[in-house]
């Protein structure tokens, strides 16, 4: 049988779980991805499909709406808690651009969210709720606290318990981070990811375990695992129990461009201690009892026709498998204009497709994945770009453009400077591309291809156009490259970006998705 474990091959990180009856639900970061806070569902945690997002909009901020040349690559909402408690789903996390905590609450998995904030910011924080009715929240970088908060959680409790819990006191690359905290049977327990070796790049996964949470918690490295895979340790999640009584922990692993993919790790208790993995090893094939046998999952990725009819409300709801980078502006895109086809208006300028408003994109999945989409590219101005890219820090596009009245095809890309620290080139961002290849095209409408390879991490993206009913590369085979710049894995994305003057149309039929 094959292999099953990375249970995704696409870029979910920091990932919390929960199970409600029979339902399990996983939140996992969207950084700067609109709508954000990507909720999954499963009834059997190897199979995974989307079931909702926890917000539209966060607070709306130019960087977040990609103006006055400002972004939040890198920022933006990260390693949430996802918690169910009395009737009630808690989602809360920091925002690295507005430095601030949220907090959403909803009766309903599916919505709606109340949002509030919580007073203070608690880097990678993870909710308790007691059974003495109060609720806390561990949180930290190296030195891990714990904090009691009000009763209706808008900040801390004055003169409630406030302490730091765990101090990674190793000469580490990485202390402590990304705390998970669950009372089980009467223990505290709290799950933590760290670096061992400074300069080392493996991920290692820790647990501390307590009496009460006054007391002292003790603990130890409990996975340090590749699963043969490049040195990238599996760390970094939730733990969750079946109905049956069994113990799994969400974790995830680094997976180069592709990003950071979700592994299932089978948790035993030893003397009231987790033990993760088979004989310390994550196994690559899981077989887990399934609630709902006969459920067929919703794809994670998908290909659309661009057709599709407002609600009551006269919203146009997209397929959940779409994300905007950055927050839309609603009035410069259409599915409605022209029927069946996905309409971008130009209303700025851009040097490039990073700062681009409005694009319109996807997870790539692994091992390979390739989409197509026709572009119309009739209502450019001249200076436009159109086109489909593989999105990130280092990305690579082919567009539609227009020079002069003609009409041409073009590959650029961001190639990495091997001088660039982890974090990017600064300014990287609000530069223009490389231009690797242009030729001339005598019609305004042209079918574009983007086709990756993640394959031990070959890590590239081709491009191509469609001329007579066959396929041509243009430009260079581009090296794609996770990097803290924008600190996530590769995305397909539908773009329209000018650089001479605002006012272009570009339009955006038959996108077809392929996984391979």
């Amino acid at each position: 049988m094959r292999d099953n474990n990375p249970i995704i091959w696409a870029d979910f990180p920091d990932p919390d779980v929960i199970r409600v009856d029979d339902t399990y639900y996983m939140i996992s970061t969207t950084m700067h991805f609109m709508p954000g806070g990507i909720i999954l569902r499963s009834y059997d945690l190897i199979h995974w499909e989307i079931a909702t997002y926890v917000y539209d909009v966060l607070d709306d901020t130019s960087g977040q709406r990609l103006e006055e040349d400002q972004n939040i690559y890198g920022k933006g909402m990260w390693a949430a808690s996802l918690r169910y408690h009395k009737g009630t789903y808690y989602v809360c996390f920091v925002a690295n651009d507005t430095k601030k905590t949220y907090l959403y609450q909803a009766d309903d998995i599916m919505g709606p969210w109340k949002k509030q904030y919580i007073e203070g910011f608690y880097h990678d924080c993870s909710l308790l709720f007691d059974d003495d009715g109060k609720v806390y929240i561990v949180y930290g970088n190296t030195q891990i606290h714990l904090t009691e908060l009000k009763a209706d959680l808008t900040g801390p409790m004055s003169c409630g318990l406030d302490r730091i819990i765990i101090k990674d006191e190793e000469d580490v690359t990485l202390g402590y981070e990304g705390a998970h905290i669950y009372k089980i049977n009467g223990k505290y327990y709290v799950f933590l990811i760290h670096w061992l070796a400074k300069g080392s790049k493996r991920r290692v996964e820790a647990c501390f375990v307590s009496d009460s949470l006054e007391g002292d918690f003790k603990g130890r490295d409990i996975l340090d695992d590749d699963m043969n895979y490049y040195n990238a340790g599996v760390a970094q999640g939730g733990i969750v129990d079946t109905p049956e009584g069994l113990w799994y922990a969400m974790l995830f692993q680094d997976h180069g461009a592709i990003g950071r993919i979700p592994v299932l790790v089978p948790v035993k208790w030893k003397d009231d201690f987790p033990v993760f993995g088979v004989e310390g090893k994550v196994p690559h094939r899981l077989e887990i009892s399934n609630t709902r046998p006969d459920y067929r999952y919703e794809a994670l990725v998908d290909s659309d026709d661009f057709h599709y009819v407002a609600d009551e409300q006269g919203h146009i709801n997209l397929k959940k498998v779409w994300q905007w980078n950055h927050t839309p502006n609603h009035d410069l895109w259409s599915v409605i204009q022209k029927p069946g086809a996905l309409r971008l208006h130009s209303g700025k300028l851009s040097p490039n497709v990073v700062q681009a408003s409005n694009t319109l994109t996807q997870r790539m999945i692994g091992p390979t994945c390739e989409a197509t989409v026709t572009v119309d590219g009739s209502g450019l101005k001249d200076g436009d770009y159109a086109g489909i890219c593989a999105l990130q820090g280092c990305y690579g596009l082919i567009a539609l453009t227009r020079n002069a009245g003609k009409y041409e095809l073009v590959m650029i890309a961001k190639e990495l400077n091997p001088e660039e620290s982890i974090w990017g080139e600064p300014e990287g961002d609000r530069k223009p591309g490389r231009e690797y290849e242009r030729i001339s095209i005598n019609n305004t409408k042209v079918t574009l291809k983007v086709r990756a390879n993640f394959m031990q991490n070959v890590d590239e993206a081709y491009f191509y156009y469609q001329k007579n009913e066959k396929w041509y590369k243009l430009g260079i085979t581009h090296k794609l490259h996770f990097r803290l710049d924008h600190f996530v894995g590769c995305r397909v994305g539908l773009f329209l970006f000018s650089t001479e003057e605002t006012g272009g149309i570009a339009d955006f039929e038959q996108f077809i998705y392929q996984i391979s």
